[in-house]
């Protein structure tokens, strides 16, 4: 069983950071694509950014120039640094991993809980 942990969410004011971590608990043989996905109220979810394991990226254009996705191939920990964070970008974050457990022949997608991130005006 693989669940996907993320972190780093909260409140911060327009124009600050914040960095969100994903890490992958359970017996994992290797991740491959990992992405960020983000759902504000009464809207659907939206791809935010991605990256292969060849570290190939991926980035919606509002968030272009402010976000830098990220990941440690070793670890197997995925981040999302976001700079001049807008009112516009609060949502739930969530990341999304494919995965490749021990044991298991080819890939699952898995998604994590999600994570607040609130940007005030």
């Amino acid at each position: 069983q693989v669940q996907l942990v993320e972190s780093g969410g909260g409140l911060v004011q327009a124009g600050g950071s914040l960095d969100l971590s994903c890490v992958p608990n359970g017996s994992i043989l290797r991740v491959y694509t990992v992405a960020w996905y983000r759902q504000a109220p009464g809207q659907q979810r939206e791809l935010v950014a991605q990256i292969t394991r060849e570290l190939v990226t991926n980035y919606q254009d509002s968030v272009k120039g402010r976000f830098t996705i990220s990941r440690d191939n070793v670890r197997n920990i995925a981040y999302l640094r976001m700079n001049s964070l807008k009112p516009e970008d609060t949502a739930v974050y969530y990341c999304t991993a494919d995965v490749q457990a021990t044991g298991q022949e080819g890939y699952r997608t898995y998604w994590g809980q999600g994570t607040q991130v609130t940007v005030s005006s």
